[in-house]
C-alpha cells in the first residue's frame, strides 16, 4: 500500500513557519530519531531554544514551538544554513550505504523482521517505556538500523508514559502520569494517498476497535505504535493504550490483543509480508494466532497446517526469570475475548485455543499462559543470558513433561546495548580516534586492540573528564529541582558546590523492587557513614530509581534512602536523583566511576544498566547474575556472591552487604586512590583499558542483533520459505505426520532389556526390545540417556536397530562407556523427523521402566 508523504507530526506548523526555507530539512531531520543517538544535530535545536532543549531533548517539540523570526534568524545564518546542509547530506549518504547485511550476506533475501514489544526505548522525547524490556526494545532497533537489518518495530502509542516520580519531604515516592500530546512527540500518523488517516478495525467482544496506525523513523527501521485513543471507540476502548501495563487482567488482554492480532493486520494493510515474527515477551503471542489466520485466509489451508507454516518464522525471546512474571488469564476471559476468534477466524474450538496456552490442555481450571502459547506458536525460543536461559528451561518443564530439563528446547542470545545511545561526549572522542566514526555499523573484532593501545594518560583524562560532567550535572540537576520546589537559596547555593570530581563515584540506579536489594548497604548504615566520609579514601553515591507506584515495598526502599541522607547529614556524599529516566540515566553511566548491581540471584534475567558504563570505562561491582556471569574475570570488575542461587534469606543479604563493604573498603577504594608519579591510577587504569576493550563490543546490541540475525533471522525466514513452497507442501506433510505418529504412538512399548558389561573393553553393552506395531523405526530415535554429571552435559547415545524375535518387535543395542553405573543408563524412544523441530513441535517421549 502507497502511504502518503511527508506529513510531519499530527499538527501542522504554522503556514508562516512551514514556508520558511530550511523548515523541510530541519523537520526531516527532527522526525528520525537518529538524533537520539547521533549528537551531531544537537547544536542545530539548541540554537533554536537552549532552554527548551536542555529541558526536552525534543526536536520536534522545538519546530513546534519555535518562533517564525528565531527560525528565519538561524535559517539565514551562512554556518547554520552550512551545518543543515551537511547534516542532510550525511543522512541521505548513510540511508544509502550499504550495509553490515548486504555486505555479509548480499543474496539473503530476507526481506522483514516484525519486531513486537509493549515498550520501546527510543528517547526521553518518546517516553512510551518502562524500563528493561522496553531498553532491550529500543536498542536493538538502534542496532538494526546501523546494520542494515531490515527490522520494523510494532508497540503501541500510550496516552500517558510511564509515571514521573517526585520526592516529597518524608521521602515518599509521588506518581504523576503526564498527558503524551501526539502532536508534540517525533511520530507520524499513518495516511492513505489521500490523505485519510489509517485505521484498523478489530472486533472485540462482538464490538468494533477503531486502532489508529503511527510511525517513528529510526534511522533506516521503522516503528509502527498503535493507537485506540480514537472517537469512534467505546470509552473502555479508547482508554486502552492510555498507559503502559494499566490496569488488570481485562485491560492487559485488550492491550495485548491490539499489539498481537491489531500488529499484524496492520502490517497486512500495508501490504508488507514479513519473513520472521520476533515476539519480544510473550505480551505479543496473539501474534502467531493472527498469522496463522491470515496465512489460512490467503492459502485457504487449514489453521493446522498453516500454524506449522508460519511458526517455522516466529522467534519468541523470554525475559522472565520467574514463573510469576508470566501474563496468566482466566479461561473465562479469554472465552470473553477469543471465543468467536478462535471459532469463526481460527476455525478451530475455544478447547484448541485454550490448549496452546497450558500445560495441560484438558485442565478445564489453568490459566491461559501467554508464554505457553509463544513457546507453542514458535520454532525458535531463547532467553537473554546464558544463566537465563538455563533458568528458563526450568521455567517451561511444564511444557516438555518427562524430558530433561537440559533438553528443554530454550537457548540464549545475550542482550547487549546500543554503545552510541550511552556513551559521554568525552567517550566518544575516545572511541572515534580509536577505532572510527562507523565502527558501530559493523562487525566489532578490531575494537580490543584499538583501546589495548591506548595510553594511560588518555584513558585517565577521559575518565577525569566524564566524571568531572556526571559531578557538574548533579550540581545543576539538584540546584534546579530545588528552585521548583522553593528551597531557601542556601540549600540551593549548597547544591551548586556539592560533590567532588576528583572523588571516587559509584552509581546505583534501577528499579526499587526488592529484589534488586537497592538498600543492601543500609544493612550497616555506621559503616556506610565511615566509607563515605573517610578522608583518605572518600567515596560518594548515587542512586536514582523509581519504585512501582502500586509496589509499597519498592517504595518504603526509596524512603529508607531519603531518610539515610536527611538523618545522616551526608548530602555533599550522597543524593537520591528523582525521576529516573533516559536522559538521567545517560549522565549517570557517562560519568560513574563504579556501577553497582546487586539482584537476588537469579531473578535477573541479564541486566543491561551495567553494561552502559562500559564504553564509558565504568567498572562493575556486581552480583553474580545475568549478564555478569558471563563477563565477570577478575581483571575487569569485581563479583559479589559465589555464583548460586539460595532463595530469600535475610541472613545472605546481610553476609553479602559484609562482603560488599569489604570489596569496596579493600579493593574498590584503594585502587582508585593508588597513583603514580604522574598522579594516574596504574593498576585502576589498566582495568578499565580491559573491560572497555574485552566487554564493551561483547555486551553491545551490534553483537546482539547479528547474533540474531545469523542464529535465527536467516534461518527462519529460510524455513518460513521452505515450508510454505509448493502450496505449503511441507507444511501439509508435517500435520499428516504428526497425525499418524499421534495414532500409532500408543501402541509403543519396551519390551526386555539386558546389559552385558565388558570390563575389559571398559563398556556396558545394552540391548532393548521395542514393539513398533507397524509403524517404521525410521521414524523413531531408540537412545540411551543417562543423566548429567559434573560437566553438565547430559549423556545420550542413539541404539542401532536389528530385526526383532517375533512380528513388530525390533532389537536396539548400543554400547556406551562404563565410567558409571549401568543403572544410570536408561532407554527412551523419541520422534524422529528432518522436517519438525523435536521437543518443541513434538513433545512424545517413552521411557523405559
Amino acid at each position: 500500500m502507497n502511504l502518503a508523504k511527508k506529513h510531519y507530526g499530527t499538527i501542522a506548523c504554522s503556514p508562516h513557519i512551514m514556508e520558511i526555507d530550511g523548515f523541510e530539512q530541519l523537520a526531516n531531520l527532527a522526525m528520525d530519531l537518529r538524533w537520539s543517538w547521533n549528537n551531531a544535530a544537537d547544536d542545530l535545536w539548541e540554537a533554536l531554544d537552549p532552554a527548551l532543549w536542555e529541558q526536552s531533548r525534543n526536536p520536534w517539540l522545538i519546530l513546534q514551538t519555535v518562533s517564525g523570526e528565531q527560525l528565519q534568524r538561524q535559517l539565514s545564518s551562512p554556518s547554520y544554513r552550512a551545518r543543515l546542509d551537511d547534516l542532510t547530506r550525511a543522512q541521505e549518504e548513510e540511508d544509502e550505504e550499504v550495509s553490515w547485511l548486504k555486505r555479509t550476506y548480499p543474496d539473503t533475501p530476507l526481506k522483514t523482521v516484525a519486531y513486537f514489544s509493549m515498550e520501546f526505548m527510543l528517547s526521553e522525547a518518546l517516553p512510551i517505556y518502562v524500563g528493561g524490556l522496553g531498553n532491550v526494545a529500543g536498542d536493538q532497533l538502534k542496532s538494526a538500523s546501523d546494520l542494515g537489518v531490515p527490522v520494523i518495530g510494532i508497540g503501541l502509542l500510550y496516552q500517558r508514559g510511564y509515571f514521573r516520580q517526585y520526592i516529597d519531604e518524608y521521602g515518599s515516592q509521588l506518581a504523576y502520569k503526564p498527558f503524551n500530546d501526539p502532536g508534540q512527540l517525533p511520530i507520524s500518523p499513518l495516511r492513505m494517498p489521500n490523505g485519510e488517516w489509517l485505521r484498523i478495525e478489530v472486533f472485540m467482544r462482538g464490538r468494533p476497535l477503531w486502532i489508529r496506525a503511527w510511525e517513528a523513523r529510526v534511522g533506516r527501521v521503522r516503528l509502527f505504535l498503535l493507537d485506540t485513543n480514537d472517537s469512534a471507540n467505546l470509552p473502555e476502548y479508547r482508554e486502552i493504550t492510555g498507559e503502559t501495563y494499566g490496569g488488570g487482567s481485562e485491560m492487559r488482554i485488550m492491550q495485548e490483543l491490539v499489539l498481537g492480532i491489531g500488529g499484524w493486520r496492520l502490517l497486512e494493510h500495508l501490504g508488507i509480508e514479513p519473513d520472521v515474527c520476533h515476539l519480544n515477551e510473550g505480551h505479543a503471542a496473539f501474534a502467531v494466532l493472527e498469522r496463522a489466520r491470515s496465512y489460512m485466509e490467503k492459502t485457504g489451508e487449514s489453521f493446522d497446517v498453516a500454524m506449522a507454516v508460519t511458526r517455522a518464522g516466529n522467534l519468541f525471546t523470554t525475559h522472565t526469570a520467574v514463573a510469576a512474571g508470566f501474563d496468566l488469564f482466566e479461561p473465562a476471559l479469554v472465552t470473553r475475548y477469543l471465543g468467536d476468534y478462535a471459532q469463526h477466524s481460527l476455525r478451530i474450538s475455544l478447547d484448541a485455543l485454550l490448549a496452546m496456552g497450558r500445560h495441560v490442555p484438558s485442565d478445564p481450571y489453568e490459566p491461559f499462559n501467554m508464554a505457553y502459547l509463544a513457546v507453542n506458536g514458535s520454532r525458535w525460543v531463547n532467553g537473554v543470558s546464558k544463566l537465563h536461559g538455563r533458568v528458563s528451561r526450568h521455567l517451561f518443564e511444564p511444557l516438555f513433561q518427562r524430558w530433561p530439563t537440559e533438553e528443554v528446547p530454550v537457548s540464549h542470545i545475550t542482550n547487549g546495548v546500543h554503545m552510541p545511545s550511552w556513551e559521554s561526549d568525552a567517550a566518544d572522542r575516545l572511541w572515534t580516534d580509536a577505532s572510527g566514526k562507523d565502527r558501530w555499523k559493523g562487525t566489532t573484532e578490531q575494537f580490543e586492540q584499538a583501546i589495548l593501545s591506548l595510553s594511560d594518560e588518555r584513558i585517565w583524562a577521559m575518565r577525569n573528564e566524564a566524571r568531572t560532567g556526571l559531578i557538574n550535572y548533579i550540581r545543576q540537576r539538584s540546584a534546579s529541582m530545588l528552585t521548583a520546589y522553593g528551597a531557601p537559596e542556601q540549600q540551593i547555593e549548597s547544591a551548586r558546590r556539592m560533590f567532588d570530581p576528583n572523588v571516587l563515584t559509584i552509581g546505583f540506579a534501577r528499579r526499587f523492587v526488592s529484589y534488586k536489594r537497592p538498600d543492601l548497604l543500609l544493612e550497616d548504615p555506621i559503616r556506610l557513614t565511615r566509607l563515605l566520609t573517610n578522608y583518605q579514601q572518600p567515596v560518594q553515591l548515587v542512586i536514582a530509581g523509581k519504585a512501582p507506584p502500586t509496589d509499597q515495598g519498592g517504595v518504603e526502599l526509596i524512603r529508607r534512602w531519603i531518610q539515610y541522607i536527611h538523618n545522616s547529614g551526608l548530602s555533599a556524599h550522597v543524593v537520591f536523583l528523582p525521576d529516573y529516566d533516559m536522559l538521567l540515566a545517560t549522565h549517570l553511566v557517562g560519568g560513574m566511576d563504579v556501577w553497582l548491581n546487586t539482584p537476588q540471584r537469579p531473578w535477573e534475567a541479564s541486566g543491561t544498566s551495567g553494561m552502559k558504563v562500559l564504553v564509558n570505562g565504568g567498572l562493575n561491582l556486581s552480583e553474580l547474575d545475568g549478564w555478569w556471569v558471563e563477563a565477570y574475570k577478575p581483571e575487569v570488575g569485581w563479583a559479589l556472591g559465589d555464583g548460586l542461587e539460595h532463595g530469600y534469606d535475610p541472613a545472605l543479604d546481610k553476609q553479602e552487604a559484609e562482603a560488599l563493604f569489604s570489596i569496596i573498603e579493600g579493593q574498590v577504594a584503594p585502587e582508585f586512590y593508588s597513583r603514580n608519579g604522574d598522579n594516574i591510577p596504574k593498576t585502576w587504569v589498566d582495568r578499565v583499558r580491559k573491560s572497555m576493550s574485552s566487554l564493551t563490543p561483547t555486551f553491545s546490541s551490534n553483537r546482539t542483533v547479528r547474533d540474531y540475525t545469523e542464529k535465527y533471522y536467516i534461518p527462519a525466514m529460510e524455513l518460513y520459505h521452505t515450508r510454505s513452497a509448493h502450496n505449503s507442501e511441507v507444511g501439509r506433510r508435517i500435520v499428516q505426520w504428526k497425525g499418524e505418529m499421534d495414532q500409532q504412538w500408543p501402541w509403543l512399548r519396551f519390551g526386555q532389556m539386558s546389559v552385558t558389561d565388558h570390563a575389559e573393553e571398559g563398556k556396558h553393552r545394552i540391548e532393548a526390545e521395542v514393539f513398533v506395531d507397524k509403524m517404521d523405526p525410521a521414524s523413531l530415535s531408540v537412545e540411551v540417556v543417562a543423566g548429567a554429571q559434573g560437566s553438565g552435559v547430559l549423556f545420550r547415545q542413539e541404539m542401532t536397530a536389528s530385526p526383532g524375535q517375533a512380528e513388530g518387535w525390533v532389537k536396539f543395542s548400543a554400547t556406551v562407556p562404563d565410567n558409571r553405573p549401568s543403572g544410570d543408563y536408561t532407554p527412551r524412544i523419541v520422534a524422529r523427523s528432518g522436517e519438525v523441530a523435536v521437543p518443541l513441535e513434538y513433545k512424545r517421549i517413552l521411557w523405559q521402566h
